[in-house]
């Protein structure tokens, strides 16, 4: 098989090259089921797979979209894909068919892997911008359709129908050199996320700021993972947290990944006995799963670190974890665009609650109020991150990106200590956060408008102990619509579940009479989530 040796790593794919050297025998990722590869013939099969893109017309700079779960292709085809020095776009396997049309639209997508769970709806997807690139009426928005390729499907474990091509097939080619990456400054992966104009926005990450996120987390002391790690892959790994902070640091440190495609709060525990499992990096909503287990720090016997991110962990629930199993919880501050971490309780002189830890080493952080003047003090003000782990903007025109002196708005709100530990306020935007997932309100409220008899719509999120936050919907009914609430609310909830995927759709829809307003016209959201919080103490029905 053929071989390179970087001088300098300048993408993922280097960093599985030299651990295929220095470790050829060691099993570095497994799935739950007993599949795995060692670090050799996950190279082996990465430097086929990269072959086999070009063979099928998949050249440097185009876009390549995994809806895949969490198995050994996804591993497998990302890493590839970085070789080939092709663009990673890897998406929620979960989307709908209209989500999926709109990001392959709007990147401009030429390949889709899917697996079996998502192949029929990739199909559906992937014919309507077909369809809209002949000319045909579909809803996908002009401008998309501007964008977009015709795009082939590779499906894994199941055979391919006219026009597609099989992952095994793919995975077949025979392996010949590839050039090195030339410049870490291209780009690497477009990560989705929910634009606050209803619309999903792609996040550029080059494989310079995947990189530098992965040496500034290496830098870390004591550090997150060791190279005799057993580390837990059970958080999606199309998430830029289990992409890059997961599956990026295991490559960093030749640790064994443990792949984990669906969660069971029970099954995940006789994993990490059987596997022996040591780090656990896991989202807020895992510890109120496990709350309760009598026999839990036994079965969390192996276990020496919890990392927990994606979204605050409440201080309480800190300390019950770690009274009952004495294994440290540290969780950090992350972001998409900052590849993803940016800050770690490692990092903190001394732990405190509330706190989300101190900036990683490389990365800056400071306060800006609202005219974008530094903070004094211990006064909260928006947080802005500068360091090389930053995104190059949103695609595709690199829009909103850092500015020229490198500082990035991240749109939270928070304080620093005399210590320089963050600690989070508030959010400029109304982002919610639903088991470590983005949900902007307006995406959700704009699909709930297309529901006739639908006047309008605002969506705030409310705390949910399985979830971290769920999605409530009041909804205004028209003037002229039936008067029967229960009604309206089941048409919203069905067009809801075929618009969004399932962490967007809300919980509950609230018909109500009229939305509170601002004498500007403009929703007071801050009143209805006091009506939310009289409602869970009891003062509302």
């Amino acid at each position: 098989m053929w071989k390179y040796r970087p001088m300098l790593q300048t993408d993922l794919a280097d960093l599985l090259l030299l651990a295929s050297e220095e470790a050829p025998d060691r099993l570095a990722v497994v799935e739950s089921d007993g599949r795995g590869r060692t670090w050799l013939e996950l190279e082996g099969e990465v430097a086929s797979f990269a072959t086999g893109l070009g063979d099928l017309g998949i050249l440097a700079g185009a876009r390549v979209m995994l809806v895949v779960g969490n198995r050994l292709e996804f591993v497998t085809g990302y890493l590839a894909i970085l070789r080939a020095q092709v663009v990673a776009v890897p998406v929620n396997p979960r989307s709908t068919a209209d989500e999926l049309a709109r990001m392959i639209a709007d990147s401009g997508t030429r390949l889709v892997i899917a697996d079996p769970d998502s192949l029929a709806v990739v199909r559906d997807a992937c014919a309507q911008v077909v369809a809209a690139l002949d000319g045909e009426p579909t809803d996908l928005e002009a401008d998309l359709v501007s964008r977009a390729q015709r795009p082939r499907v590779v499906t894994i474990d199941t055979a391919p129908q006219d026009g597609e091509v099989s992952y095994a097939d793919v995975l077949a080619t025979e392996a010949r050199a590839l050039p090195p990456l030339p410049d870490p400054e291209k780009l690497a992966a477009l990560l989705y996320t929910s634009g606050t104009s209803g619309r999903p926005r792609a996040a550029m990450l080059t494989h310079r700021a995947l990189l530098a996120n992965l040496e500034q987390v290496g830098d870390v002391e004591p550090p997150m993972i060791h190279g005799d790690d057993v580390v837990l892959g059970v958080l999606p790994l199309f998430h830029v947290y289990g992409l890059n902070a997961v599956l990026g640091g295991v490559l960093q440190h030749r640790a064994k990944l443990l792949l984990v495609e669906h969660w069971d709060p029970f099954a995940v525990l006789d994993l990490i006995e059987d596997e022996a499992v040591s780090v656990l990096p896991i989202a807020p909503p895992v510890f109120a799963h496990w709350r309760g287990i009598e026999d839990l720090a036994d079965r969390l016997g192996p276990v020496r670190l919890v990392l927990s991110g994606s979204a605050p962990l409440p201080p309480e629930v800190i300390e019950e974890f770690t009274a009952i199993t004495t294994i440290p919880v540290h969780q950090g501050y992350g972001l998409t665009e900052a590849s993803p971490v940016v800050t770690s309780t490692l990092c903190s002189d001394v732990l405190q609650t509330g706190s989300v830890g101190a900036a990683l080493p490389g990365i800056e952080l400071r306060l800006v109020d609202e005219t974008d003047t530094p903070v004094t003090g211990e006064d909260p003000g928006e947080i802005q991150v500068k360091g090389a782990n930053l995104f190059s903007g949103y695609w595709p025109d690199g829009a909103s990106g850092p500015s020229d002196e490198g500082w990035w708005s991240t749109g939270d709100v928070g304080f620093l200590d005399s210590t320089g530990d963050l600690f989070l306020v508030d959010r400029v935007k109304e982002l919610v956060i639903v088991s470590g997932f983005n949900v902007y309100p307006s995406e959700v409220e704009e699909v709930i408008r297309e529901v006739p008899g639908v006047r309008d719509a605002a969506v705030i999120g409310v705390a949910d102990d399985d979830t971290g936050e769920a999605v409530v919907a009041y909804v205004v009914a028209e003037a002229d619509a039936p008067e029967d609430g229960e009604a309206l609310e089941d048409a919203v909830r069905g067009h809801a579940s075929s618009r969004l995927a399932r962490f967007k759709q809300p919980t509950r829809v609230e018909v109500v009479a009229e939305l509170p307003l601002t004498v500007t016209g403009k929703v007071q959201k801050g009143r209805l989530r006091g009506m939310e919080r009289r409602r869970q103490l009891g003062l509302l029905e």
